[in-house]
């Protein structure tokens, strides 16, 4: 372990992991922890480069699919079968919230969290925090609720149409490496609020999480056998759902765009997915000398916290003129306060050194850029070659290199610490919202004004599915409060919310009970 990394594992998590030995995971199949046979020999501790997990190489897919096979199109439960689930699964989500409560548990998870997909401590925490509350929030009759639907008056006496939410039956859930509980945590758990059978595989990098998570639903009363548990390749995972797409009836997708349409072409359309943003803030033209350093301050949290490695981060900051002469230095002295000493800059996990310095080269190449911090590997570590170790980078790209063909270099996201900053004048606002309109992924976005008029205006003109506004906007957020998810595409998955568990997780079904009196006047029609 490197000296930095010591303060945060005096007590090693993985010896509080159920199994055993610790450090050892199970597939979960069929109700039953298993192990798969043989283990991979690439998840390493990121801070170090050593072994330090072992983790399923998984091969042998029959078991999974035939647990996907097992679950009906109707689900586990729906609101006419088995709606004591609803229920059950509320009482789950109370005792799980209280055990996330418990000072030891949360500090577990936190601990476990940070272990593998290094980040700061407050980031640790907080996502354990907002696990905790979404459970909170649908514990007791909150499950059965998720399940309301609506009647209208029929035609006639009898007659009265039935509105639903009806699970799809077996599904899985693909999820990513930077949030290693929450995503997982409340796409699987939203998935069975409404009636499904998830299959999970959750990134092995930092899958050891989710495992140990979903023991604790288990000794919270969870039915084992409601859902299937894989760790495996993602090349493995690419199998199994091309084997069995004649079975899944959706696939939950949280990660890379580029899989992620890969998926849906498998899939046949039959995908929600919430994939990679290049997401931006505007900071509007009311400069306002008090907000300064809140506004400086909300800026480098969001593109830099756990190394820019959120699929909310800010990669693209437009800064009116009016504030660009006293933020963008401000921005800089923030970023320099960084350090792997308290991991609020860590290892990128999925961009290397070479590859990070060669984007940064080739955005330096275009005319009218400049560093304006930033831009050299971190120095005095352990971390693998394997992973990035970068310092918080901005580069100043001037409008008018968007508007051109090197709009797709400077819009592309680079999953670390790293954001393109754009500086604009107030005749500059329509050229602007033309790049917003070009952006092809539509997650989060902020627009930071009190100016009603520009705030409507930018709004009006974009698709961000959240986006956030006024003077403390910003891009990242706590999905518990509310709906986390893209917007201006139709597969787009949501996080968080009863509305983004009933659009992600069920479709509307329509019952007409049709039981009133013979229509007057009717007569056996003559058939001779």
């Amino acid at each position: 372990m490197t000296a930095s990394w010591q303060a945060f594992a005096t007590v090693d998590p993985f010896a509080g992991m159920t199994g055993s030995e610790p450090g050892r995971l199970r597939n979960l199949v069929g109700g039953q922890w298993v192990d798969a046979g043989a283990w991979r020999d690439d998840i390493v501790d990121p801070m170090n480069g050593e072994a330090f997990l072992r983790v399923p190489d998984t091969r042998d897919l029959a078991p999974f699919i035939d647990g996907l096979r097992s679950c009906p199109k109707s689900g586990l439960h729906n609101p006419l079968k088995r709606n004591d689930r609803y229920v059950r699964l509320g009482r789950v989500c109370a005792k799980a919230a209280a055990m996330l409560a418990t000072p030891d548990v949360a500090e577990y998870f936190a601990k476990l969290t940070q272990r593998v997909m290094p980040k700061s401590r407050a980031q640790c925490a907080a996502e354990v925090t907002v696990t905790r509350v979404f459970l909170e929030n649908f514990a007791g009759d909150g499950v059965r609720f998720l399940a309301r639907g609506f009647s209208n008056p029929g035609d006639h006496p009898g007659q009265e149409s039935r509105g639903y939410r009806w699970p799809f039956g077996p599904v899985v859930v693909v999820a990513p490496f930077n949030f290693p509980l929450e995503i997982p945590a409340l796409q699987a758990l939203g998935a069975l609020f409404m009636g499904n059978r998830p299959l999970v595989k959750v990134d092995s990098k930092v899958s050891a999480v989710f495992e140990q998570f979903l023991r604790m639903l288990i000794e919270c009363g969870l039915d084992p056998g409601d859902i299937d548990y894989i760790h495996c390749r993602g090349a493995t995972m690419g199998e199994l759902i091309e084997g069995a797409a004649d079975v899944i009836r959706l696939v939950q997708f949280t990660g890379s765009s580029t899989v992620a349409e890969r998926v849906a072409e498998t899939m046949h359309g039959k995908v929600r997915l919430e994939d990679a943003g290049f997401d931006w803030k505007i900071v509007g033209p009311d400069f306002d000398a008090a907000w300064l350093d809140y506004v400086a301050w909300q800026c480098d949290e969001d593109a830099y916290n756990a190394s820019g490695q959120k699929c909310s981060a800010q990669s693209a900051l437009f800064v009116h003129d009016n504030w660009a002469e006293r933020l963008l230095p401000r921005l800089g002295e923030l970023a320099a306060r960084r350090s792997l000493a308290d991991l609020t800059v860590g290892p990128v996990l999925s961009w290397s050194n070479a590859e990070i310095a060669a984007h940064i080269d080739a955005v330096l190449a275009v005319d009218g850029t400049e560093l304006l911090f930033g831009g050299r590997p971190l120095t005095g570590h352990d971390i693998p070659d394997r992973f990035g170790a970068y310092e918080p980078t901005a580069i100043r790209a001037p409008l008018g290199a968007l508007t051109g063909s090197d709009f797709g270099l400077l819009a592309k996201e680079l999953f670390g610490p790293f954001q393109i900053v754009v500086t604009y004048g107030d005749d500059d606002l329509g050229i602007v919202l033309s790049l917003l309109e070009r952006m092809q992924n539509h997650l989060t976005a902020a627009v930071v004004s009190a100016d009603i008029r520009f705030q409507h205006r930018v709004l009006g003109a974009t698709v961000n599915g959240t986006t956030y506004c006024g003077m403390r906007a910003r891009t990242t957020g706590a999905p518990q409060n509310h709906w986390f998810g893209p917007s201006g595409d139709p597969r787009g998955a949501g996080i968080g919310t009863p509305e983004a568990i009933q659009v992600t997780w069920s479709a509307h079904r329509e019952i007409i009970a049709d039981q009133g009196p013979m229509p007057d006047g009717w007569t056996t029609p003559d058939v001779r």
